[in-house]
């Protein structure tokens, strides 16, 4: 089982704080338990959807997730599952698929790759809407908008910041802490602003992540060579 943060530390095992929001915490906790560290699951993000009503999903051709929280959000307010779906990555394909969609096609882990993805495969009949966060990573819409093609975005959730106090206790021990997000980045960079932490490795899903965290003192930053969670885990291993 994964720590949390009242549970105890256990001697001679590498701890990764694993700070994403649940339930994709659960998720990277167990993964990387397969790799023989020890997991303290403290988010510092929370996920919500917004709204409940359905959404009207006339004269869309296609539908673009950057995120299974956009796909989750999204299937529970329509019943249409035979649009074409773009998903930013493999997880987020998953989580179509999983949610009953038909007709989903993954791209390599981040926003430039989805909008070149949609831009070569494209919607062919009607507009794509990007069913996204109220605060989206990257800017998809404005990507595709300037490419010619039609597209939207509805906000489907919004992630806020959560308290990571829990943490604390655990600070001394952690060996490393993975970072799947600049949101996350920010809020990391706050929280350890003050609070150094020279023997802990942040390992960044990527070059956006890693930004926020390069004034942070600390034992250094790793960027998975591709963004996506199995790229970043491999950067895991090896600093195990």
């Amino acid at each position: 089982m994964a720590a949390t943060a009242s549970s105890c530390m256990t001697d001679g095992v590498k701890k990764v704080w694993v700070t994403r929001a649940r339930p994709g915490a659960d998720e990277t906790a167990s993964r990387i338990e397969d790799l023989g560290f020890t997991p303290v699951v403290v988010p510092l993000l929370e996920a919500r959807a917004l709204g409940h009503d359905p959404i009207d999903l006339t004269g869309i051709g296609a539908l673009a997730f950057t995120s299974a929280r956009g796909v989750e959000a999204l299937a529970t307010r329509t019943l249409v599952r035979d649009l074409p779906v773009f998903a930013v990555g493999a997880a987020t394909a998953k989580a179509a698929r999983d949610a009953g969609f038909t007709q989903v096609v993954a791209g390599d882990g981040d926003v430039e790759a989805l909008a070149d993805l949609i831009a070569r495969q494209g919607a062919n009949a009607g507009t794509l809407l990007h069913a996204a966060a109220a605060q989206p990573a990257g800017d998809l819409v404005g990507d595709l908008t300037r490419r010619g093609l039609a597209a939207r975005a509805l906000a489907v959730y919004e992630t806020i910041e959560t308290d990571p106090g829990g943490v604390l206790s655990h600070l001394p021990n952690l060996d490393a802490a993975l970072v799947h997000s600049p949101r996350a980045a920010r809020a990391l960079a706050a929280f350890l602003a003050d609070r150094p932490t020279p023997d802990m490795r942040l390992l960044a899903l990527s070059p956006a992540v890693a930004q926020p965290l390069a004034a942070l003192k600390c034992a250094g930053i790793a960027i998975a060579p591709f963004p996506n969670e199995p790229s970043l885990l491999k950067v895991l291993s090896k600093a195990g």
